[in-house]
């Protein structure tokens, strides 16, 4: 694969707060839900994020934001809460001009990404989670012992998240990577540093205490993949096979390692991304559909896979959470590039092409 560039855009989130996000590769989309410790311009030449930049970007469209806060976006004074960090989610999407997205979400981002699925339903192929839970620790019953635990962690970060000396980050670093390298470590420790303040950081992993999607993830109706390593010291194991439990036939995969960040040099690094990108390849690639019609968009070949299922304007305008006059004019538009005039026409060219084959979901 050629080496990794991006293009960076800001959009504007709800309350007025600048979202950096960019792109990276070509080919159906999957969107990235904001996680902690990111930055879209350092990450570029990490030795950690960079794997996982090239493996997500690989024959797709890689579409990654900063969380507010963090990295190249505005700072953020207001409260930190799941719904906040949902409808950055969305303000991303749709700048991004994405009808229907794989969704990929890590850590915390797996909540936003179950969130985001779960109210849009038609605007989500899949869904992959890696390392990522559904309830915080606040919903876990937690004990006294893990509730100090959780506060000293907090402490040590408002003293010294900030300082040069990396020594008080070290502790956090290696709760994300324990088999880290001294590279690895030590460019960790710096995005530390680098991606927020100490008052952000500090109020952002208290927000996280908070998150709970038990109830959402069983509404999730797309296909699913659960991924997590056994040994993971950040998020427990059992959370990642609850939330697995809760996804209506998600799959579930453990992996061997004990990092909750991946690194590329593990075992399980390769087979983790290779599961993922086997499932996005089932579940997202349009395939044949896009040799079919190769002057169509993949959000166009959604739709006229829709079409081909005999749903009308207003029904697809409901499966794709659009407006029936956005649907309308869209289908005017796909109409043109299949040189068909009348719906029928467009229905029996699909059909031919071999859409409306699959189950809608």
């Amino acid at each position: 694969m050629a080496a990794l560039t991006q293009s960076i855009r800001f959009c504007t989130a709800h309350d007025g707060v600048r979202i950096a996000y960019a792109s990276t590769g070509q080919g159906p989309p999957i969107v990235r839900a904001a996680h902690f410790l990111t930055h879209l311009d350092f990450d570029l030449g990490s030795p950690v994020w960079r794997p996982w930049l090239t493996e997500l970007s690989r024959n797709r469209q890689l579409i990654r934001y900063d969380g507010r806060g963090c990295g190249l976006s505005d700072a953020a004074t207001s409260e930190l809460s799941l719904n906040v960090w949902l409808a950055d989610l969305e303000a991303v999407i749709d700048a991004s001009g994405l009808e229907r997205v794989s969704l990929f979400g890590c850590s915390q981002g797996a909540a936003i990404a179950i969130a985001y699925a779960a109210k849009h339903p038609g605007r989500v192929s899949s869904l992959v989670l890696l390392g990522g839970y559904a309830r915080g620790l606040k919903h876990r019953n937690p004990t006294p012992e893990q509730i100090k635990e959780a506060q000293l962690l907090l402490d040590l970060v408002k003293i010294g998240w900030g300082k040069e000396n990396p020594a008080f980050r070290q502790l956090f670093t290696l709760l994300f990577i324990p088999g880290g390298t001294a590279e690895q470590v030590r460019w960790f420790n710096e995005l530390e540093r680098l991606s927020c303040d100490p008052e952000h950081a500090a109020r952002t992993l208290a927000a996280f205490g908070q998150i709970d999607v038990s109830e959402l993830a069983k509404k999730i109706c797309c296909p699913t993949l659960v991924l997590h390593a056994r040994g993971d010291a950040r998020v427990p194991f059992e959370e990642g096979r609850l939330m697995a439990g809760l996804i209506p036939s998600a799959r579930f995969v453990p992996l061997e390692s004990r990092n909750h960040v991946l690194l590329e040099d593990e075992p399980a690094f390769a087979y983790g991304f290779g599961e993922v990108s086997s499932f996005l390849n089932e579940h997202q690639n349009p395939g044949h559909h896009q040799q079919a019609f190769p002057g169509l968009t993949t959000g166009e070949l959604e739709l006229v896979e829709l079409l081909a299922h005999g749903l009308d304007n207003l029904q697809i305008a409901a499966h794709l959470s659009l407006k029936e006059k956005t649907v309308r004019n869209k289908v005017s538009v796909v109409f043109d590039k299949l040189e068909v005039a009348t719906r029928a026409q467009a229905i029996v060219r699909a059909r031919e092409a071999g859409f409306g084959a699959r189950s809608l979901r």
